[in-house]
C-alpha cells in the first residue's frame, strides 16, 4: 500500500533544498515563472538538467509548448521572488527588485540570482501527476552570494561556511 500523501509531505518537508524560479514565456512572450525545487543535474557531458513539473500547472503547458526554460537559483535576498512565483496566476505587478534580462536564446534570467541555466528540452517522460523534462543546458552563469533555502515549508538563510 502506498504511503499517505500527507505523510509524504511531512517527510519531504524535512529535506532542505535550494530555491529556484523556473522561467519560460507565455503565448504573448511575457515572462512566466514558477518557484521550484524539483530539479537536478543529470550530466556534465552532455550538459543535461532535469525538471519535474506537475501536469496541472501552467508552467507545464508552457514548457511543453516552448520546449525551453530557465533555471534561476535564488540568493537569500530574493525571498519575495520565491513567494511571488509560488502563488500560481499573477495579475499584480512584480515585487520590488524582480527584473529580468534575456539570453541570446530568449530565456528570462532573474537579475541577482546566484546562478542560471538556459535549457532546451530534449526529452520528456510522464511520471504520476508530473512530467520529467530533460533539457540540454545551452548557457550557464554563476555569481557570488548566499543561497535562499527551503525547509519545513519555510524560506530561510544558509548558515554554513
Amino acid at each position: 500500500m502506498p504511503a499517505d500523501q500527507e505523510q509524504l509531505r511531512q517527510v519531504w518537508s524535512r529535506f532542505a533544498t535550494g530555491v529556484t524560479v523556473i522561467t519560460t514565456l507565455d503565448a504573448q512572450d511575457r515572462v512566466h515563472g514558477m518557484t521550484a525545487n524539483a530539479l537536478c543535474s543529470v550530466s556534465l557531458d552532455p550538459p543535461l538538467a532535469l525538471l519535474l513539473v506537475a501536469q496541472e500547472r501552467a508552467t507545464h503547458t508552457l514548457v511543453a509548448r516552448r520546449r525551453s526554460f530557465g533555471i534561476n537559483i535564488l540568493a537569500e535576498h530574493q525571498r519575495e521572488a520565491a513567494v511571488y512565483y509560488a502563488q500560481g496566476l499573477k495579475d499584480g505587478p512584480l515585487p520590488d527588485g524582480v527584473r529580468f534580462r534575456f539570453t541570446p536564446q530568449g530565456t528570462a534570467v532573474l537579475e541577482g540570482c546566484l546562478g542560471y541555466l538556459d535549457c532546451q528540452v530534449v526529452a520528456e517522460h510522464k511520471a504520476g501527476d508530473h512530467t520529467l523534462f530533460i533539457a540540454e543546458v545551452l548557457e550557464a552563469g554563476a555569481s557570488q552570494g548566499q543561497p535562499l533555502v527551503y525547509y519545513r515549508s519555510s524560506y530561510g538563510k544558509w548558515e554554513g561556511g
